[in-house]
């Protein structure tokens, strides 16, 4: 395999080029949104892999919060990583936000990140502090139970449920447990029950895991491991990898040639951190079906897990050649590994290509201005700058990006009239006032 040609990259262009491929996902929040929506078609399709893009969300958007409520900030960052599935990075905005004191919102989203990641140690302190802070006792049971279905225990489930007063949290805890024995008739009617309650978190959940039974019933003459596939799929979808990966071996071990059952088991290890798991079955599927991008961009990541980031990069190529959509979300992670092996060329291709997308965020510009200037074409990077202010003229941020680039090109008034104008919409950026003080 033939790999591009590093380039060495100075720590301070590298840092900021990194935050920028992070933050640049914020585009994702509009494009997964319209993707969400389309699974109220799912009745008359057959299985598709992008589904496992449709996580339910509390609609996260790549809009400017103007807000100096740090906690909130990071509690927004954790929610578009987890949206991705990359629960590490959540994890730690989510426990920056409770740092920066987010209250029990930051600590139900930290319990969740943790249990995505297997912390089952740090998910139980995390519940004592929700208890602590005045939790909800339908949250605590609800986390409770979680923790009890994820370790197996399903009778002391079971026994915490009944014993629990009606609720929303009880019923799609009854449901899960449901699903898991394979009682379907109880598990749709829990499910009904918890999409009448009050939560709309768990109103979208029951509704994903609702889909699954009505797909099924479309085909008269579907197979239980069609049907736990389903299933299994509609769990990756509201975050419950840990439940849906027992199901999928049930389905994998008997029937080796089931591509979808590999393609989500596959995807259920990446997001729950067993890449080398994740690796093998993907490449099964692969083996199956190699033409299939959403295959190849799930095989791309579990790559990049691995640090294998020309191979990521090879395979999110493939699935970009053969119409991978979102484009977008291709574009980005290729120069996120494009930066990992030190190719800012490549990198910079990519975000080029992103800012002519007409729901381009600052993120990417500020991606592109970064490797641009790691190659030396800082002029190239000016122009771009001064395309961000008249974008998002109202934006302090970009102001600020453009003020950075002047001063590489030692254009100190443009960069004071710059700096003057962030802080004029701004007086709080901290990025502008210091380089207002080094000016």
């Amino acid at each position: 395999m033939v790999l591009f040609p590093a380039m060495k990259i100075a720590p301070k262009i590298a840092a900021p080029v990194l935050l920028a491929t992070l933050c640049a996902v914020m585009l994702m929040g509009f494009l997964w949104l319209q993707l969400t929506e389309s699974t109220k078609l799912l009745q008359g399709k057959r299985f598709n892999d992008t589904d496992l893009f449709t996580t339910p969300s509390n609609g996260v958007s790549d809009q400017i919060i103007d807000t100096d409520d740090i906690s909130l900030l990071h509690l927004r960052e954790g929610d578009i990583f987890a949206m991705r599935g990359e629960w590490e990075d959540a994890q730690a905005e989510y426990e920056l936000s409770v740092k920066t004191n987010g209250g029990l919102p930051a600590l139900r989203k930290l319990a969740t990140a943790q249990m995505q990641r297997r912390d089952m140690k740090g998910v139980r302190s995390t519940l004592k502090k929700m208890k602590n802070a005045g939790a909800r006792e339908e949250d605590v049971l609800l986390l409770e139970t979680i923790i009890q279905l994820r370790s197996g225990e399903l009778i002391d489930a079971q026994k915490t449920l009944e014993a629990a007063e009606d609720s929303p949290q009880q019923h799609y805890g009854l449901a899960l447990l449901s699903i898991i024995q394979g009682n379907h008739k109880q598990a749709a009617d829990e499910l009904a029950l918890t999409t009448e309650g009050w939560d709309p978190v768990l109103r979208s959940y029951a509704r994903t895991l609702q889909s699954a039974y009505d797909e099924f019933m479309l085909f008269p003459e579907g197979s239980d491991l069609h049907l736990i596939t389903l299933l299994a799929r509609a769990l990756a979808q509201v975050q419950e990898c840990e439940l849906a990966l027992p199901l999928l071996i049930q389905v994998t071990s008997v029937k080796n040639d089931y591509r979808d059952a590999w393609v989500v088991q596959g995807y259920c290890e990446l997001v729950t951190e067993r890449s080398e798991q994740s690796l093998a079955s993907l490449e099964h599927a692969y083996s199956l079906d190699p033409q299939k991008p959403e295959i190849q961009y799930f095989l791309a990541r579990a790559y990049g897990s691995l640090h294998e980031y020309q191979n990521a990069i090879t395979f999110f190529e493939y699935s970009l050649s053969n119409g991978f959509q979102p484009q977008a979300e291709i574009r980005r992670l290729i120069a996120k590994n494009a930066l990992e092996i030190g190719n800012a060329g490549l990198a910079l291709d990519q975000y080029d290509a992103l800012t002519l997308e007409p729901n381009a965020t600052f993120e990417i510009f500020e991606g592109y201005i970064s490797a641009a200037i790691a190659l030396g074409r800082v002029e190239e990077a000016y122009t771009k700058a001064n395309l961000a202010t008249t974008r998002w003229s109202d934006d302090a941020r970009t102001y600020d990006l453009l003020a950075g680039v002047a001063i590489q090109l030692n254009k100190k008034d443009d960069a004071r009239k710059a700096l003057q104008k962030a802080l004029d919409i701004n007086p709080n950026l901290e990025s502008a006032k210091q380089k207002m003080e080094s000016l």
